[in-house]
């Protein structure tokens, strides 16, 4: 009897591992077709330039400049992020899609009100074929002259004075 009872308790037990892996199906994907990765963008994007030097410019002077850039490929170009190195320097970017063979214009704005030298990235992130883009401004902000009204004595306070005798 221990004998059945064990044979049956055996077989019952091998029915149930069987059964589970014939239907696994836990959203895991190991039983669903490969998919085929998604389909690379023929958009792409040509800048007219990756860097700008502002040269000299004066403390609290126009950190504006431009740069243009075309859709080279055959779908749409969608600008998703602008990234400047830091706060001092802000990107902006087209909202809408640029489509093929069309033309837009980043901004990016430097605060001037830093003087030193200027070496900062622009990270352009799109659907382009060719990967993010990388803009450069660099430049020297000259530390802008300290105006002061100068006094007008005609005798220094303290300055000797001539004794007449």
């Amino acid at each position: 009897m221990k004998k059945l009872i064990f044979t049956l308790g055996l077989v019952a037990g091998l029915s149930a591992l069987t059964f589970a892996q014939d239907g696994h199906s836990d959203g895991h994907g190991h039983d669903a077709p490969a998919q085929a990765p998604a389909a690379a963008s023929t958009a792409d994007i040509k800048m007219d330039k990756l860097e700008h030097d502002y040269g000299n410019i004066k403390q609290g002077g126009n950190g504006e400049c431009e740069f243009k850039f075309t859709n080279n490929g055959k779908e749409p170009l969608v600008i998703t992020n602008c990234q400047g190195s830091c706060g001092c320097t802000v990107p902006q970017c087209p909202k809408e899609p640029i489509l093929p063979g069309k033309t837009g214009v980043i901004k990016v704005k430097y605060d001037t009100n830093r003087p030193g030298n200027i070496y900062k990235t622009v990270t352009v992130t799109s659907n382009a074929k060719s990967g993010n883009v990388v803009l450069t401004i660099k430049g020297n902000v000259e530390v802008k002259p300290v105006e002061s009204d100068f006094p007008q004595n005609t005798t220094p306070a303290g300055a000797p004075t001539e004794k007449k005798g």
